[in-house]
């Protein structure tokens, strides 16, 4: 019975942690509002300081796991570039070790009478009288501070219970095989509760009632920190290429301190020994392996810190996915990007690519499949990603001593991206118009459509193919196409007047259709001054071969 009501108390005193954990990230998270992630993103915009930044934001909210999903975030969306976001994983590590830190100076120290129930009381007291303000987030967050002590006091009694009532050198194991299994224990324990702050917690407090050895305790926090790992796996499982990257970035740091922390571990807790002698603090079990905790991640940041480029670099290389693949230029080196002759007509190249792919899925625009739609945006996003790197690289190459020729045509050339990359945006907009686009009433006007769209289509063909006798052929054929446009746009009005097809539908067609239009006026530009670059190219050379014969 006895042990029954130990085991209860154990896990009674663990969920009250992991609640009091719970309750002091979300609060804390939601009073801040955007603060977190603005400051984050801030700080971050060095490695270095990314390092900071993480292991500040990681001590306050109690979760290196949201902290690195937040970084994780901002590398989705482009505002921090991976090598910064290791920064940020690499400080959580370090900013973890708080929690440590309150349980072994705080948790055995504090009257929970006196301190930890007046806070539960407070905090609740400002959710009460402050509902859906950051006051109450804040007064959840202080609530899980006072909670987390309460729940570290029901441990360290089930702990004293428990050592008092077995007897454990029977269980006790050394050597390799020894510390192997006690690292093993700190894994599971981690991997279980998802929570490296909880076994952490179980560690020390087991420690300080006697339950395990200091270095058995420094073996389950070394096991915890590689355990902490499993939440980043498992939230990466199905995620996008750069989650994989950040799961897998704090793999390698983890179990590379573990590893450092594993072959130093007497000297670490000499080192340690020697230290709170020096400092005159008591070296009791919970200080040392606070001490432990960060000393080993600090010494792990220390290593990789200086091959941080190069663990991005290869990252980098891994965890591709299909979308990045397509994303890289066909045409684009940045060696070509030395010689500015060459690199112009490398641009050409890939702005014809560009547009050759965009040409392939501008027939599915108006479609209203769930399928075809998502790979559309697909597609459209890679054009995107597409134009930007030309859009880079062009800025590479005017950083050369340019010819005025060469100069002009990258001019040209830039706003040839800038023509594709808006049809783009446009075919987006079309897309977000077809997923709630539904068929129209009448099927001789959603015919209509569907054909007005391949008229354009294939008009787009003639102009990317240079299939036009003269400028004045291919003006007459725009002519002949918007005022296509215009009369179906008037069909349209006058099906939703008579009440055949419904405001809405009407309206969002006539939309579609205006940004089509824009979408072809566009497709004449982007192919003009491609072909001017072209004829500017072929003047040179001739003007060339002219000067040569001359000589």
């Amino acid at each position: 019975m006895d042990s029954v009501l130990l085991l209860g108390n154990i896990i009674g005193g663990l969920g009250l942690f992991l609640l009091a954990i719970g309750m002091m990230t979300d609060g804390l998270k939601l009073a801040a509002g955007n603060a977190l992630r603005t400051l984050l993103a801030t700080w971050s915009k060095t490695p270095f300081r990314g390092v900071v930044s993480g292991a500040a934001m990681t001590a306050l909210v109690q979760s290196s796991s949201a902290v690195t999903v937040a970084s994780l975030g901002f590398v989705n969306a482009g505002l921090l570039s991976m090598r910064h976001a290791l920064g940020i994983v690499y400080g959580a590590n370090i900013g973890t070790t708080m929690t440590g830190w309150l349980v072994a100076l705080v948790g055995f120290k504090l009257n929970i009478q006196a301190v930890a129930l007046p806070m539960i009381g407070v905090g609740m007291l400002l959710k009460l009288l402050k509902p859906n303000t950051r006051l109450a987030s804040l007064g959840i967050a202080i609530a899980g501070f006072g909670l987390f002590f309460v729940g570290i006091d029901s441990l360290k009694t089930a702990f004293e219970g428990i050592v008092s009532t077995f007897d454990f050198s029977q269980f006790k194991a050394s050597g390799v095989e020894g510390f192997l299994m006690y690292l093993a224990i700190g894994f599971v324990m981690t991997v279980l509760t998802q929570s490296s702050s909880a076994s952490i917690a179980l560690t020390i407090t087991a420690a300080t009632s006697g339950i395990v050895g200091i270095y058995a305790a420094g073996a389950m926090v070394i096991g915890a920190n590689i355990g902490t790992t499993s939440t980043a796996i498992f939230a990466s499982i199905g995620a996008t290429s750069s989650a994989k990257r950040v799961a897998a970035a704090q793999v390698v740091f983890n179990v590379l301190t573990a590893l450092v922390a594993a072959l130093l571990l007497p000297l670490l807790f000499g080192f340690i020994h020697w230290l709170t002698a020096l400092i005159e603090i008591e070296a009791n079990p919970g200080i040392t392996l606070a001490i432990f905790h960060t000393l080993f991640n600090v010494l792990g940041v220390a290593i990789v810190f200086p091959m941080n480029d190069r663990l991005a670099s290869f990252l980098e290389r891994r965890f591709v996915s299909l979308e990045e693949e397509a994303s890289k230029p066909k045409h684009l080196d940045k060696n070509i990007a030395q010689t500015p002759d060459l690199a112009v007509n490398a641009l050409i190249l890939e702005l014809l690519s560009i547009s050759d792919r965009f040409l392939n899925v501008y027939p599915k625009l108006l479609s209203v499949k769930v399928s075809e739609v998502t790979a559309v945006e697909n597609d459209i996003s890679v054009v995107e990603k597409l134009c930007q790197h030309v859009s880079q690289f062009i800025v590479g190459v005017e950083r050369a001593a340019l010819s005025e020729e060469t100069t002009h045509a990258l001019s040209l050339l830039m706003r040839v991206e800038h023509y594709v990359y808006s049809i783009a945006q446009k075919s987006s907009a079309i897309l977000t118009l077809s997923k709630r686009r539904e068929n129209l009433g009448r099927p001789e006007l959603e015919g209509q459509l569907l054909n007005h769209l391949s008229v354009t289509t294939e008009f787009m063909r003639m102009v990317r193919w240079r299939q036009f006798d003269s400028s004045d052929a291919l003006n007459l054929q725009f002519d002949l196409l918007e005022k296509e446009h215009h009369k179906l746009k008037s069909a349209l009005v006058m099906g939703a007047t008579q009440g055949d097809i419904a405001i809405v539908q009407m309206t969002d067609a006539t939309e579609c259709m205006e940004y089509l239009l824009q979408i072809a006026q566009m497709w004449v530009k982007v192919f003009n001054r491609i072909q001017q670059v072209e004829d500017s190219i072929t003047t040179a050379n001739v003007i060339q071969v002219d000067n040569q014969t001359h000589s």
